[in-house]
């Protein structure tokens, strides 16, 4: 009584009680637990296999047995229908007066037996002749009908009764029909359709079994492709089937999964390159000059080569920095920054802290635009942008700041009168320790990763950074999407 849901409960309840309960038995029961995982498909291909057979032989099932009830139905109709004609002509002649026995049979009907009132046979065909009034297991009404054994008779019967009125009194006539002939319809029907439904079942369970071999033979073999490829074979790309389907799509998919792998492989590489590279570079001066300092007692000499080194080392801190901040924005899983920043404060607060420099840097950002963000990211990706003009420039740099009204975008941009930059070069310059001029970049101090932290700061914050074409110039466009204002409530009562 425990396992049972009460009345009115989901069938969902009903059906984890069953399958909790079923747990529990295979938990009692470990080697019936083992049997049936034994006996549980595990492949697709027999999985579908088995649900493509179940579903077909639960359709079968139905569809014969509607099928052998309407071919019962209509057959003990037909048989019903010939019995009622004899009785009705027996009744004719009870009516009239003209009974006679024997009765004769007509073709189809097996027995006629006629009874009074009082329970006598008045008249009965010849094979009832000498028996007593048949007792069936219901009364008659009228021209019901129901199942009786006759003597002498095992198989089924049909007895239809009809009630006459004679010269003598009423009688009561039963007119009996085999259905024989149903039966042996009715079981040839059964066993035709058990055979045709095993053929089905297994022409099914065949076709379904090749079919899916056949639509999984793809599958497997990008699985056996994908599990041969190891981390230095992302150049092998899986087999993509000729047809236009799901599986082709799959293929599709898993070869610019290890394209997009292989591209950032090769970066990576790329990067680890070029970053030892950057990184030998200072630190090979560095130790010439403090082996040099070693080598000479000379202060001047000392003087001179420790602000060398100095200098080198604020070189390597800063790329240092630079690598740990990239390293941080490719790692981090960022959701959108959503600290409110005033992007005016923030450039009148960047380009105030930085003192004096090179070149006058010109401020327009007369309103004050507020987006979310990190305000830490956004001053460095200003900074870097200031950096980059600076070593550029050559009489002016400007920021202006404005907000573009078609796209709801706030815009900064970083100008400098420096040389141009070729339109093929216009991506370039965003990759990591990429430099159009290297010994000019050296000699300037850049480390060729403010840029790519700048566009990626910019990327973290769903925005983008760009080059644009200006006359004697060079533009850095900074756009930062605004979210739109959220609606006003309006009190109750105003229009």
């Amino acid at each position: 009584m425990a396992d049972r849901p009460p009345a009115g409960a989901p069938a969902g309840a009903a059906h984890h009680r069953l399958r909790a309960t079923v747990h529990r038995h295979l938990t009692r029961h470990p080697r019936a637990a083992a049997l049936v995982d034994r006996l549980t498909p595990r492949s697709v291909r027999a999985r579908t296999t088995l649900a493509a057979c179940a579903s077909v032989a639960v359709v079968l099932s139905l569809a014969s047995t509607a099928v052998i009830l309407l071919l019962r139905v209509n057959l003990e109709r037909t048989v019903e229908a010939g019995a009622r004609e004899q009785a009705q002509a027996v009744a004719h002649l009870a009516t009239d007066g003209h009974l006679t026995s024997p009765l004769p049979l007509d073709h189809g009907t097996d027995f006629i037996q006629v009874v009074d009132a009082n329970g006598t046979v008045v008249a009965a065909s010849q094979n009832l002749t000498g028996h007593p009034p048949l007792a069936p297991a219901d009364h008659p009404d009228g021209h019901r009908t129901f199942n009786l054994d006759t003597p002498g008779h095992a198989h089924h019967k049909r007895v239809t009764s009809i009630a006459a009125t004679t010269p003598t009194g009423p009688v009561t006539v039963y007119v009996g029909a085999s259905l024989r002939t149903a039966d042996a319809a009715e079981d040839l029907t059964t066993a035709a359709l058990a055979v045709l439904s095993a053929v089905l079942l297994f022409t099914v369970g065949a076709l379904t079994w090749r079919a899916t071999g056949r639509a999984l033979r793809p599958v497997e073999a990008i699985r056996a492709e994908v599990a041969a490829i190891g981390d230095r074979d992302l150049n092998r790309r899986v087999p993509e089937p000729r047809s236009d389907d799901e599986i082709a799509r799959l293929a599709d998919t898993m070869n610019a999964m290890l394209q997009r792998l292989e591209a950032a492989g090769a970066r990576q590489r790329r990067f680890i390159a070029d970053a030892s590279h950057e990184l030998r570079s200072p630190l090979t001066v560095l130790r010439t000059q403090l082996e040099v300092a070693l080598a000479h007692s000379d202060p001047d000499v000392h003087t001179d080569l420790v602000a060398g080194a100095l200098e080198d080392t604020e070189r390597l801190q800063a790329l240092a920095t630079d690598l740990l901040l990239l390293a941080r924005l490719d790692t981090t899983d960022h959701g959108w920054p959503d600290e409110p920043v005033d992007l005016a404060d923030l450039v009148h607060t960047t380009v105030a802290a930085r003192g004096a420099e090179p070149h006058p840097v010109a401020v327009h950002a007369p309103m004050a635009i507020t987006v979310p963000g990190n305000p830490l990211w956004l001053r460095r990706l200003l900074t870097n942008l200031l950096d980059n003009a600076q070593r550029h420039a050559r009489s002016y740099i400007t920021v202006r700041l404005t907000t573009d009204r078609a796209s709801g975008d706030a815009v900064l941009e970083v100008t400098n009168d420096g040389p141009p930059i070729e339109p093929a070069d216009r991506e370039k310059i965003f990759e990591r320790f990429a430099r159009l001029d290297d010994a000019r970049s050296r000699d300037d101090g850049g480390t060729g990763l403010g840029l790519p932290i700048a566009r990626d700061i910019a990327a973290i914050h769903k925005g983008t950074l760009t080059v644009l074409d200006s006359p004697g110039a060079t533009t850095f466009r900074t756009r930062l999407p605004i979210p739109p204002a959220p609606p006003r409530d309006v009190p109750t009562g105003c229009r």
